[in-house]
């Protein structure tokens, strides 16, 4: 059996935890009284909060439906009353604070901070402001092969999965270290100012300035990646986009996607994509990461543009790793816990497309025994990407939530990115020391041997070149008790 033949049977056991029909939104938990806190933050901005964005919500659903019946269209209403709903729903839970003590470090995708300290929080904040925020969106134009024109209340797993890749594409384009500054446009540059000073005198002897110039640059990549997570069919990484690859995995629009079948899905996106040059997409074999196919698909031809790492004469390609896995039966086996809070330390770790039951979240941190995580529920009306200044804030969180580890759904798919070749096996090095503090059976593993796919039928596979064989085809090998 295949790896993605295997992994749509683990999909099918776990995407009616993982994704229902309206997602379940609940309340987050927190902290014990006497742990020292800091103040409180909110999901999003006060204009989101309140009746009376519900408010407006529902009447701009109504006057959309005014139109449909002025030009002799049956309404979509089921589609505007899951998306109003949602989105009541979300408006609620925005109003219950999340805490973050100050006496243990927040971790997010690799890097640490601790509260405590004097900067900390402000550098805490602007890391986890410039990760891409991905949601429900509604007013898209009519998916292929149907009518409906919003996400919400099925597309979460998708929109978790576009977070993982966005984050990547991010680390794959922009400068290491890069945060996003909405006030980058505010910077002044040297031919702003007048050439001559008040009151006469010598001109100035003016030069440009290369920092605005470099800013401006940065941002514009910034917004590019963007752009290609857009609502529209051109968009290589949009819903419509990914919707229509995952015909071939026969889910339709309106279905539950797992976080198995989103892996596959995301590596048919970057494969034919046009705009994404030098990045190859790897997703492991029943939970097998085998190298000799991750370097054979790292190694295949590219044009000689200057973006090849390596040794010259040599392409590789940069890497974007997914791992689906299942981390126990119906709950999260605790003996995990301490394992994916280390692989969340690796720099290398690009975030989890996870969540609770019938809930799909973006895993992309933890503090003490609570996940840190983006959520994609709330139904935001979609951005015209395609218009050369169009708003970026509705693509960024402000302010994080969290939630407890006894509560994470146990199917899941971890993303690892390496940008050159000695990066990857830096990765593997250090992912495989995480996987060695799980208690009792690694989550995943590496093997030195290409998959069973790859050899040829007088080619039998050598017991001795990997680490573990499954025993048998069937979804208990992802059952990892």
């Amino acid at each position: 059996m295949t790896g993605e033949y295997t992994n749509e049977a683990m999909d099918r056991c776990s995407s009616a935890e993982v994704c229902g029909g309206v997602c379940e939104v609940r309340g987050h938990l927190s902290p014990p009284p006497d742990e020292e806190t800091t103040e409180d933050w909110l999901l999003v901005s006060s204009d989101s909060l309140g009746s009376r964005g519900v408010a407006m919500d529902l009447e701009e659903e109504e006057e959309e439906q005014r139109g449909e019946q002025e030009e002799g269209r049956p309404p979509k209403l089921k589609s505007k009353l899951v998306s109003a709903w949602n989105s009541l729903k979300y408006g609620w839970t925005l109003k219950q604070k999340s805490h973050f003590g100050q006496s243990s470090p927040v971790t997010i995708l690799g890097h640490c901070f601790r509260l405590n300290q004097s900067g900390a929080r402000r550098q805490f904040h602007c890391s986890f402001s410039s990760l891409l925020w991905l949601t429900y969106r509604r007013g898209f134009p009519p998916l292929a092969g149907c009518s409906l024109t919003s996400d919400s209340g099925w597309g979460c797993v998708l929109r978790t999965g576009q977070m993982l890749l966005a984050q990547s594409l991010l680390r794959h384009l922009m400068p290491p270290g890069w945060t996003w500054s909405q006030g980058y446009l505010g910077v002044r540059d040297d031919l702003d100012l007048p050439s001559t000073p008040e009151g006469g005198g010598a001109p100035w002897t003016r030069r440009r300035s290369l920092e605005p110039q470099l800013a401006v640059r940065v941002e514009e990549g910034h917004r590019r990646v963007v752009s290609w997570f857009g609502d529209h069919p051109a968009a290589p990484f949009g819903v419509p986009r990914l919707v229509e690859l995952g015909r071939s995995s026969g889910k339709r629009a309106g279905d539950w996607y797992g976080p198995s079948i989103v892996a596959h899905i995301l590596r048919k996106a970057v494969t034919a994509a046009d705009d994404v040059s030098n990045l190859a997409v790897y997703v492991a074999q029943d939970c097998t990461i085998y190298l000799e196919d991750v370097r054979r698909l790292c190694r295949e031809p590219l044009p000689r543009d200057g973006s090849l790492q390596g040794s010259p004469g040599l392409a590789w390609k940069s890497l974007l790793v997914l791992v689906p896995v299942r981390l126990g039966g119906q709950d999260l086996n605790p003996s995990y816990i301490s394992c994916v809070k280390r692989l969340l330390m690796l720099e290398c770790c690009v975030g989890i497309i996870g969540g609770k039951p019938k809930h799909s979240l973006f895993f992309i941190g933890f503090q003490g025994d609570y996940l840190l995580y983006l959520d994609p529920h709330y139904c935001q009306p979609t951005v015209d990407v395609r218009q050369e200044h169009f708003p970026l804030e509705s693509f960024h969180c402000k302010y994080p939530r969290k939630m407890s580890f006894t509560r994470m759904d146990p199917s899941c798919t971890f993303g690892f990115y390496a940008k050159t070749q000695k990066d990857f096996g830096s990765m593997c090095a250090a992912v495989n020391e995480a996987l060695s503090s799980c208690e009792k059976y690694p989550m995943f593993i590496f093997s030195e041997g290409p998959s069973q796919e790859t050899w040829g039928p007088s080619e039998p596979p050598d017991p001795s070149s990997r680490t573990r064989t499954p025993s048998s085809g069937c979804v208990e090998e992802f059952v990892l008790l």
